[in-house]
Protein backbone atom coordinates (compact mmCIF):
# COMPACT_ATOMS: atom_id res chain seq x y z
CA UNK A 1 0.00 0.00 0.00
CA UNK A 2 1.41 3.08 -1.31
CA UNK A 3 -0.37 6.79 1.11
CA UNK A 4 1.15 10.31 0.55
CA UNK A 5 2.22 11.51 4.02
CA UNK A 6 -0.06 13.97 4.06
CA UNK A 7 -2.61 11.39 4.63
CA UNK A 8 -1.19 9.58 7.57
CA UNK A 9 -2.02 12.60 10.46
CA UNK A 10 -5.21 11.63 10.17
CA UNK A 11 -5.27 7.65 9.91
CA UNK A 12 -2.19 6.88 11.63
CA UNK A 13 -4.01 4.64 13.90
CA UNK A 14 -5.26 2.93 11.02
CA UNK A 15 -2.27 2.17 9.19
CA UNK A 16 -0.51 1.07 12.17
CA UNK A 17 -3.19 -1.69 12.95
CA UNK A 18 -2.99 -3.04 9.09
CA UNK A 19 1.10 -3.01 9.57
CA UNK A 20 0.34 -5.22 12.30
CA UNK A 21 -1.79 -7.67 10.64
CA UNK A 22 1.48 -8.22 8.32
CA UNK A 23 0.61 -5.65 5.65
CA UNK A 24 3.98 -3.44 4.45
CA UNK A 25 2.82 0.56 4.17
CA UNK A 26 5.20 2.54 1.90
CA UNK A 27 5.05 6.75 2.58
CA UNK A 28 5.55 8.91 -0.34
CA UNK A 29 5.92 12.38 -1.10
CA UNK A 30 5.43 14.04 -4.29
CA UNK A 31 5.10 10.33 -5.59
CA UNK A 32 8.24 9.27 -4.37
CA UNK A 33 8.69 6.54 -1.87
CA UNK A 34 10.13 7.82 1.44
CA UNK A 35 9.40 5.86 4.38
CA UNK A 36 8.73 2.39 4.78
CA UNK A 37 6.07 0.79 8.00
CA UNK A 38 6.69 -2.60 8.66
CA UNK A 39 5.59 -4.95 11.64
CA UNK A 40 8.74 -5.34 14.83
CA UNK A 41 8.02 -8.46 15.26
CA UNK A 42 5.92 -11.04 12.10
CA UNK A 43 2.32 -11.73 13.34
CA UNK A 44 2.35 -15.29 13.88
CA UNK A 45 -0.58 -16.02 11.59
CA UNK A 46 1.40 -14.37 8.49
CA UNK A 47 4.48 -17.10 9.48
CA UNK A 48 3.04 -19.84 10.28
CA UNK A 49 -0.68 -20.20 8.42
CA UNK A 50 -0.06 -22.85 6.10
CA UNK A 51 1.71 -25.17 9.15
CA UNK A 52 -0.77 -24.84 11.61
CA UNK A 53 -3.73 -25.22 8.55
CA UNK A 54 -1.69 -29.14 8.15
CA UNK A 55 -1.66 -29.64 12.01
CA UNK A 56 -5.24 -29.27 12.16
CA UNK A 57 -6.17 -31.11 9.49
CA UNK A 58 -3.90 -33.61 10.32
CA UNK A 59 -5.20 -33.63 13.62
CA UNK A 60 -8.68 -34.55 12.29
CA UNK A 61 -8.19 -37.22 10.01
CA UNK A 62 -6.40 -38.91 13.08
CA UNK A 63 -9.65 -38.81 14.82
CA UNK A 64 -11.95 -40.21 12.00
CA UNK A 65 -13.26 -43.19 13.52
CA UNK A 66 -15.19 -45.61 11.49
CA UNK A 67 -19.35 -46.03 12.04
CA UNK A 68 -22.32 -46.95 10.34
CA UNK A 69 -23.13 -45.36 6.57
CA UNK A 70 -24.79 -42.95 7.14
CA UNK A 71 -26.53 -43.31 3.72
CA UNK A 72 -27.87 -46.33 5.20
CA UNK A 73 -28.39 -46.02 8.64
CA UNK A 74 -31.94 -45.99 8.56
CA UNK A 75 -33.13 -48.80 6.13
CA UNK A 76 -34.21 -51.21 9.28
CA UNK A 77 -37.25 -48.19 8.67
CA UNK A 78 -38.28 -49.44 5.35
CA UNK A 79 -38.83 -52.32 3.27
CA UNK A 80 -36.88 -53.48 -0.09
CA UNK A 81 -39.21 -51.06 -1.96
CA UNK A 82 -38.73 -47.97 -0.01
CA UNK A 83 -41.98 -48.04 1.97
CA UNK A 84 -42.24 -47.69 5.68
CA UNK A 85 -42.51 -50.69 7.29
Amino acid sequence: MQLAITETNIELTDLVRRVEAGEEVVLTRHGHAVARLVAVHEHPRVQGRAAVIAAVRANAVAKIAEGPNAAESQDFLYDSEGLPR
